[in-house]
């Protein structure tokens, strides 16, 4: 993987333009449409534990795992697009994660935010 493939975020332009701020510069927010969320949830790999294990022996990154994670938030933050999309919104403010351990056989990546009808300012 590349340093390309560990980030996340929007494409140039998107159709619904998420953000963790409040507001966006030059934009006015004309409707709330309410929270909406993409959730996954992803279980742990026999293989991927047992080589996270070693690795944990003798320190430094678990690219395995950071991978799965980066894929993880990926589909979360897809979800929540398609969601706040579905609503008739084009914007997400106050995006955030949320990662816990669900059930203790997996991960659960929540991507969650305010969904809004977003308008130019003139």
């Amino acid at each position: 993987m590349g340093i390309e493939d560990y980030g996340g975020g929007q494409g140039p332009r998107p159709d619904v333009l998420v953000v963790t701020t409040n507001d966006v510069p030059g934009h006015r927010v004309t409707e709330v449409v309410g929270e909406v969320f993409g959730l996954t949830v992803r279980s742990r790999h026999v293989g991927s534990q047992i080589g996270a294990g070693l690795k944990s022996l003798v320190g430094g990154e678990l690219k395995g795992l950071t991978k799965t994670l980066v894929e993880t938030r990926r589909q979360a933050m897809e979800r929540l697009v398609e969601q706040a999309r579905a609503r008739g919104a084009n914007g997400v403010l106050a995006f955030r994660f949320d990662v816990t351990e669900a059930a203790d056989v997996g991960t659960e990546v929540c991507a969650y935010g305010t969904a809004v009808v977003l308008a130019r300012e003139e």
